[in-house]
């Protein structure tokens, strides 16, 4: 099993959570190729309304995952990798431990079959 800081599962849920939705993702996808934008630049890219658009980036941005700063009357939004790079650590350490658990199983299988099977040389 992973180990992981206090807060951390809360973080990796809240960014599993966001990203269950396709258009987060590809909310998410525009931001990094251009850096930053507005909801309504970012609206004219996808099927959806600005509205739409507005709360799909505010479950982002709970997610830590997209910040919004304000310039003028515009509120611009950038991508915050953070909370994206805790979550595949997380998840690079699982496929790690399920990596292990699977050698440790070829390995015993293996055994077995070298032990049952007397003419197969070692």
């Amino acid at each position: 099993m992973t180990e992981e800081r206090p807060g951390a599962a809360e973080v990796i849920d809240s960014v599993l959570g966001a990203l269950a939705d396709p258009t987060r993702r590809q909310l998410l996808e525009l931001l990094a190729a251009q850096g930053e934008a507005t909801a309504t630049t970012l609206a004219e890219r996808l099927p959806v309304s600005r509205q739409a658009v507005v709360k799909h980036l505010g479950v982002l941005d709970a997610a830590g995952l997209v910040s919004g700063g304000r310039v003028g009357r515009e509120v611009r939004y950038t991508v915050r990798p953070a909370a994206l790079d805790a979550t595949a650590q997380w998840m690079a350490s699982l496929a790690a431990d399920w990596d292990r658990r699977l050698a440790h199983i070829k390995r015993v299988a293996e055994a077995a079959e070298r032990h049952s099977d007397p003419t197969r040389p070692d």
